[in-house]
């Protein structure tokens, strides 16, 4: 593998090992939500080629991403300069992960697809499936995931087309804001 290609995905795996993607020994206090909805909640089909842009204590990284979402499978491929490092499978019941070599153990896969669905789903899709004491609001353009009513998340998203607009993810927890770019859908 190429210098610059190994470089890149050390830095990436940097990154996500100091908690971006969920590292619950770092949690103040709760956990993760454990939000696993079925894919046919998502409501619609999309195919989509993203670009993410992760920004965590004055460092930012980069991750292009192909995301596709049906009623039987939600697929995810992460690719950094056209490796890829990082590949998702769910059919909403069984979760297959894959990670290059130097990503770390701590990037989990249910990690990924919570992220996900909290950005993409239906509010009441996901409120519906929130244990005890979680709870979601919506204002406009704007998602805010809150624990026993403290902000533990909040979404902008650029239009009310939720997938094909650029979304800004703060986690307040994790102390990270991922913006995510939508790639145009061709002719």
């Amino acid at each position: 593998m190429a210098a610059p290609v190994r470089v890149l995905i050390g830095a990436l795996a940097a990154l996500l090992l100091a908690g971006v993607m969920g590292c619950e020994n770092s949690l103040p206090r709760g956990g993760r939500i454990g939000l696993k909805l079925p894919p046919s909640t998502f409501g619609a089909s999309v195919n989509l080629q993203q670009h993410l842009t992760v920004g965590r204590g004055g460092r930012t990284d980069e991750l292009d991403v192909a995301l596709e979402i049906d009623s039987e499978r939600i697929d995810i491929v992460g690719l950094v300069l056209g490796q890829r490092v990082l590949a998702l499978h769910y059919d909403g019941k069984t979760l297959e992960t894959w990670r290059h070599a130097m990503m770390p153990d701590e990037l989990r896969g249910e990690d990924v697809l919570e992220d996900l669905q909290l950005t993409l789903w239906p509010a009441e899709q996901i409120r519906a499936a929130f244990p005890s004491g979680w709870r979601i609001e919506e204002n406009g353009r704007r998602r805010t995931i809150l624990e026993n009513d403290m902000p533990v998340t909040v979404i902008e998203y650029g239009t009310q087309m939720r997938w094909s607009s650029t979304v800004e993810l703060n986690n307040l927890r994790y102390h990270y804001r991922l913006t995510i770019r939508t790639a145009p859908a061709g002719p």
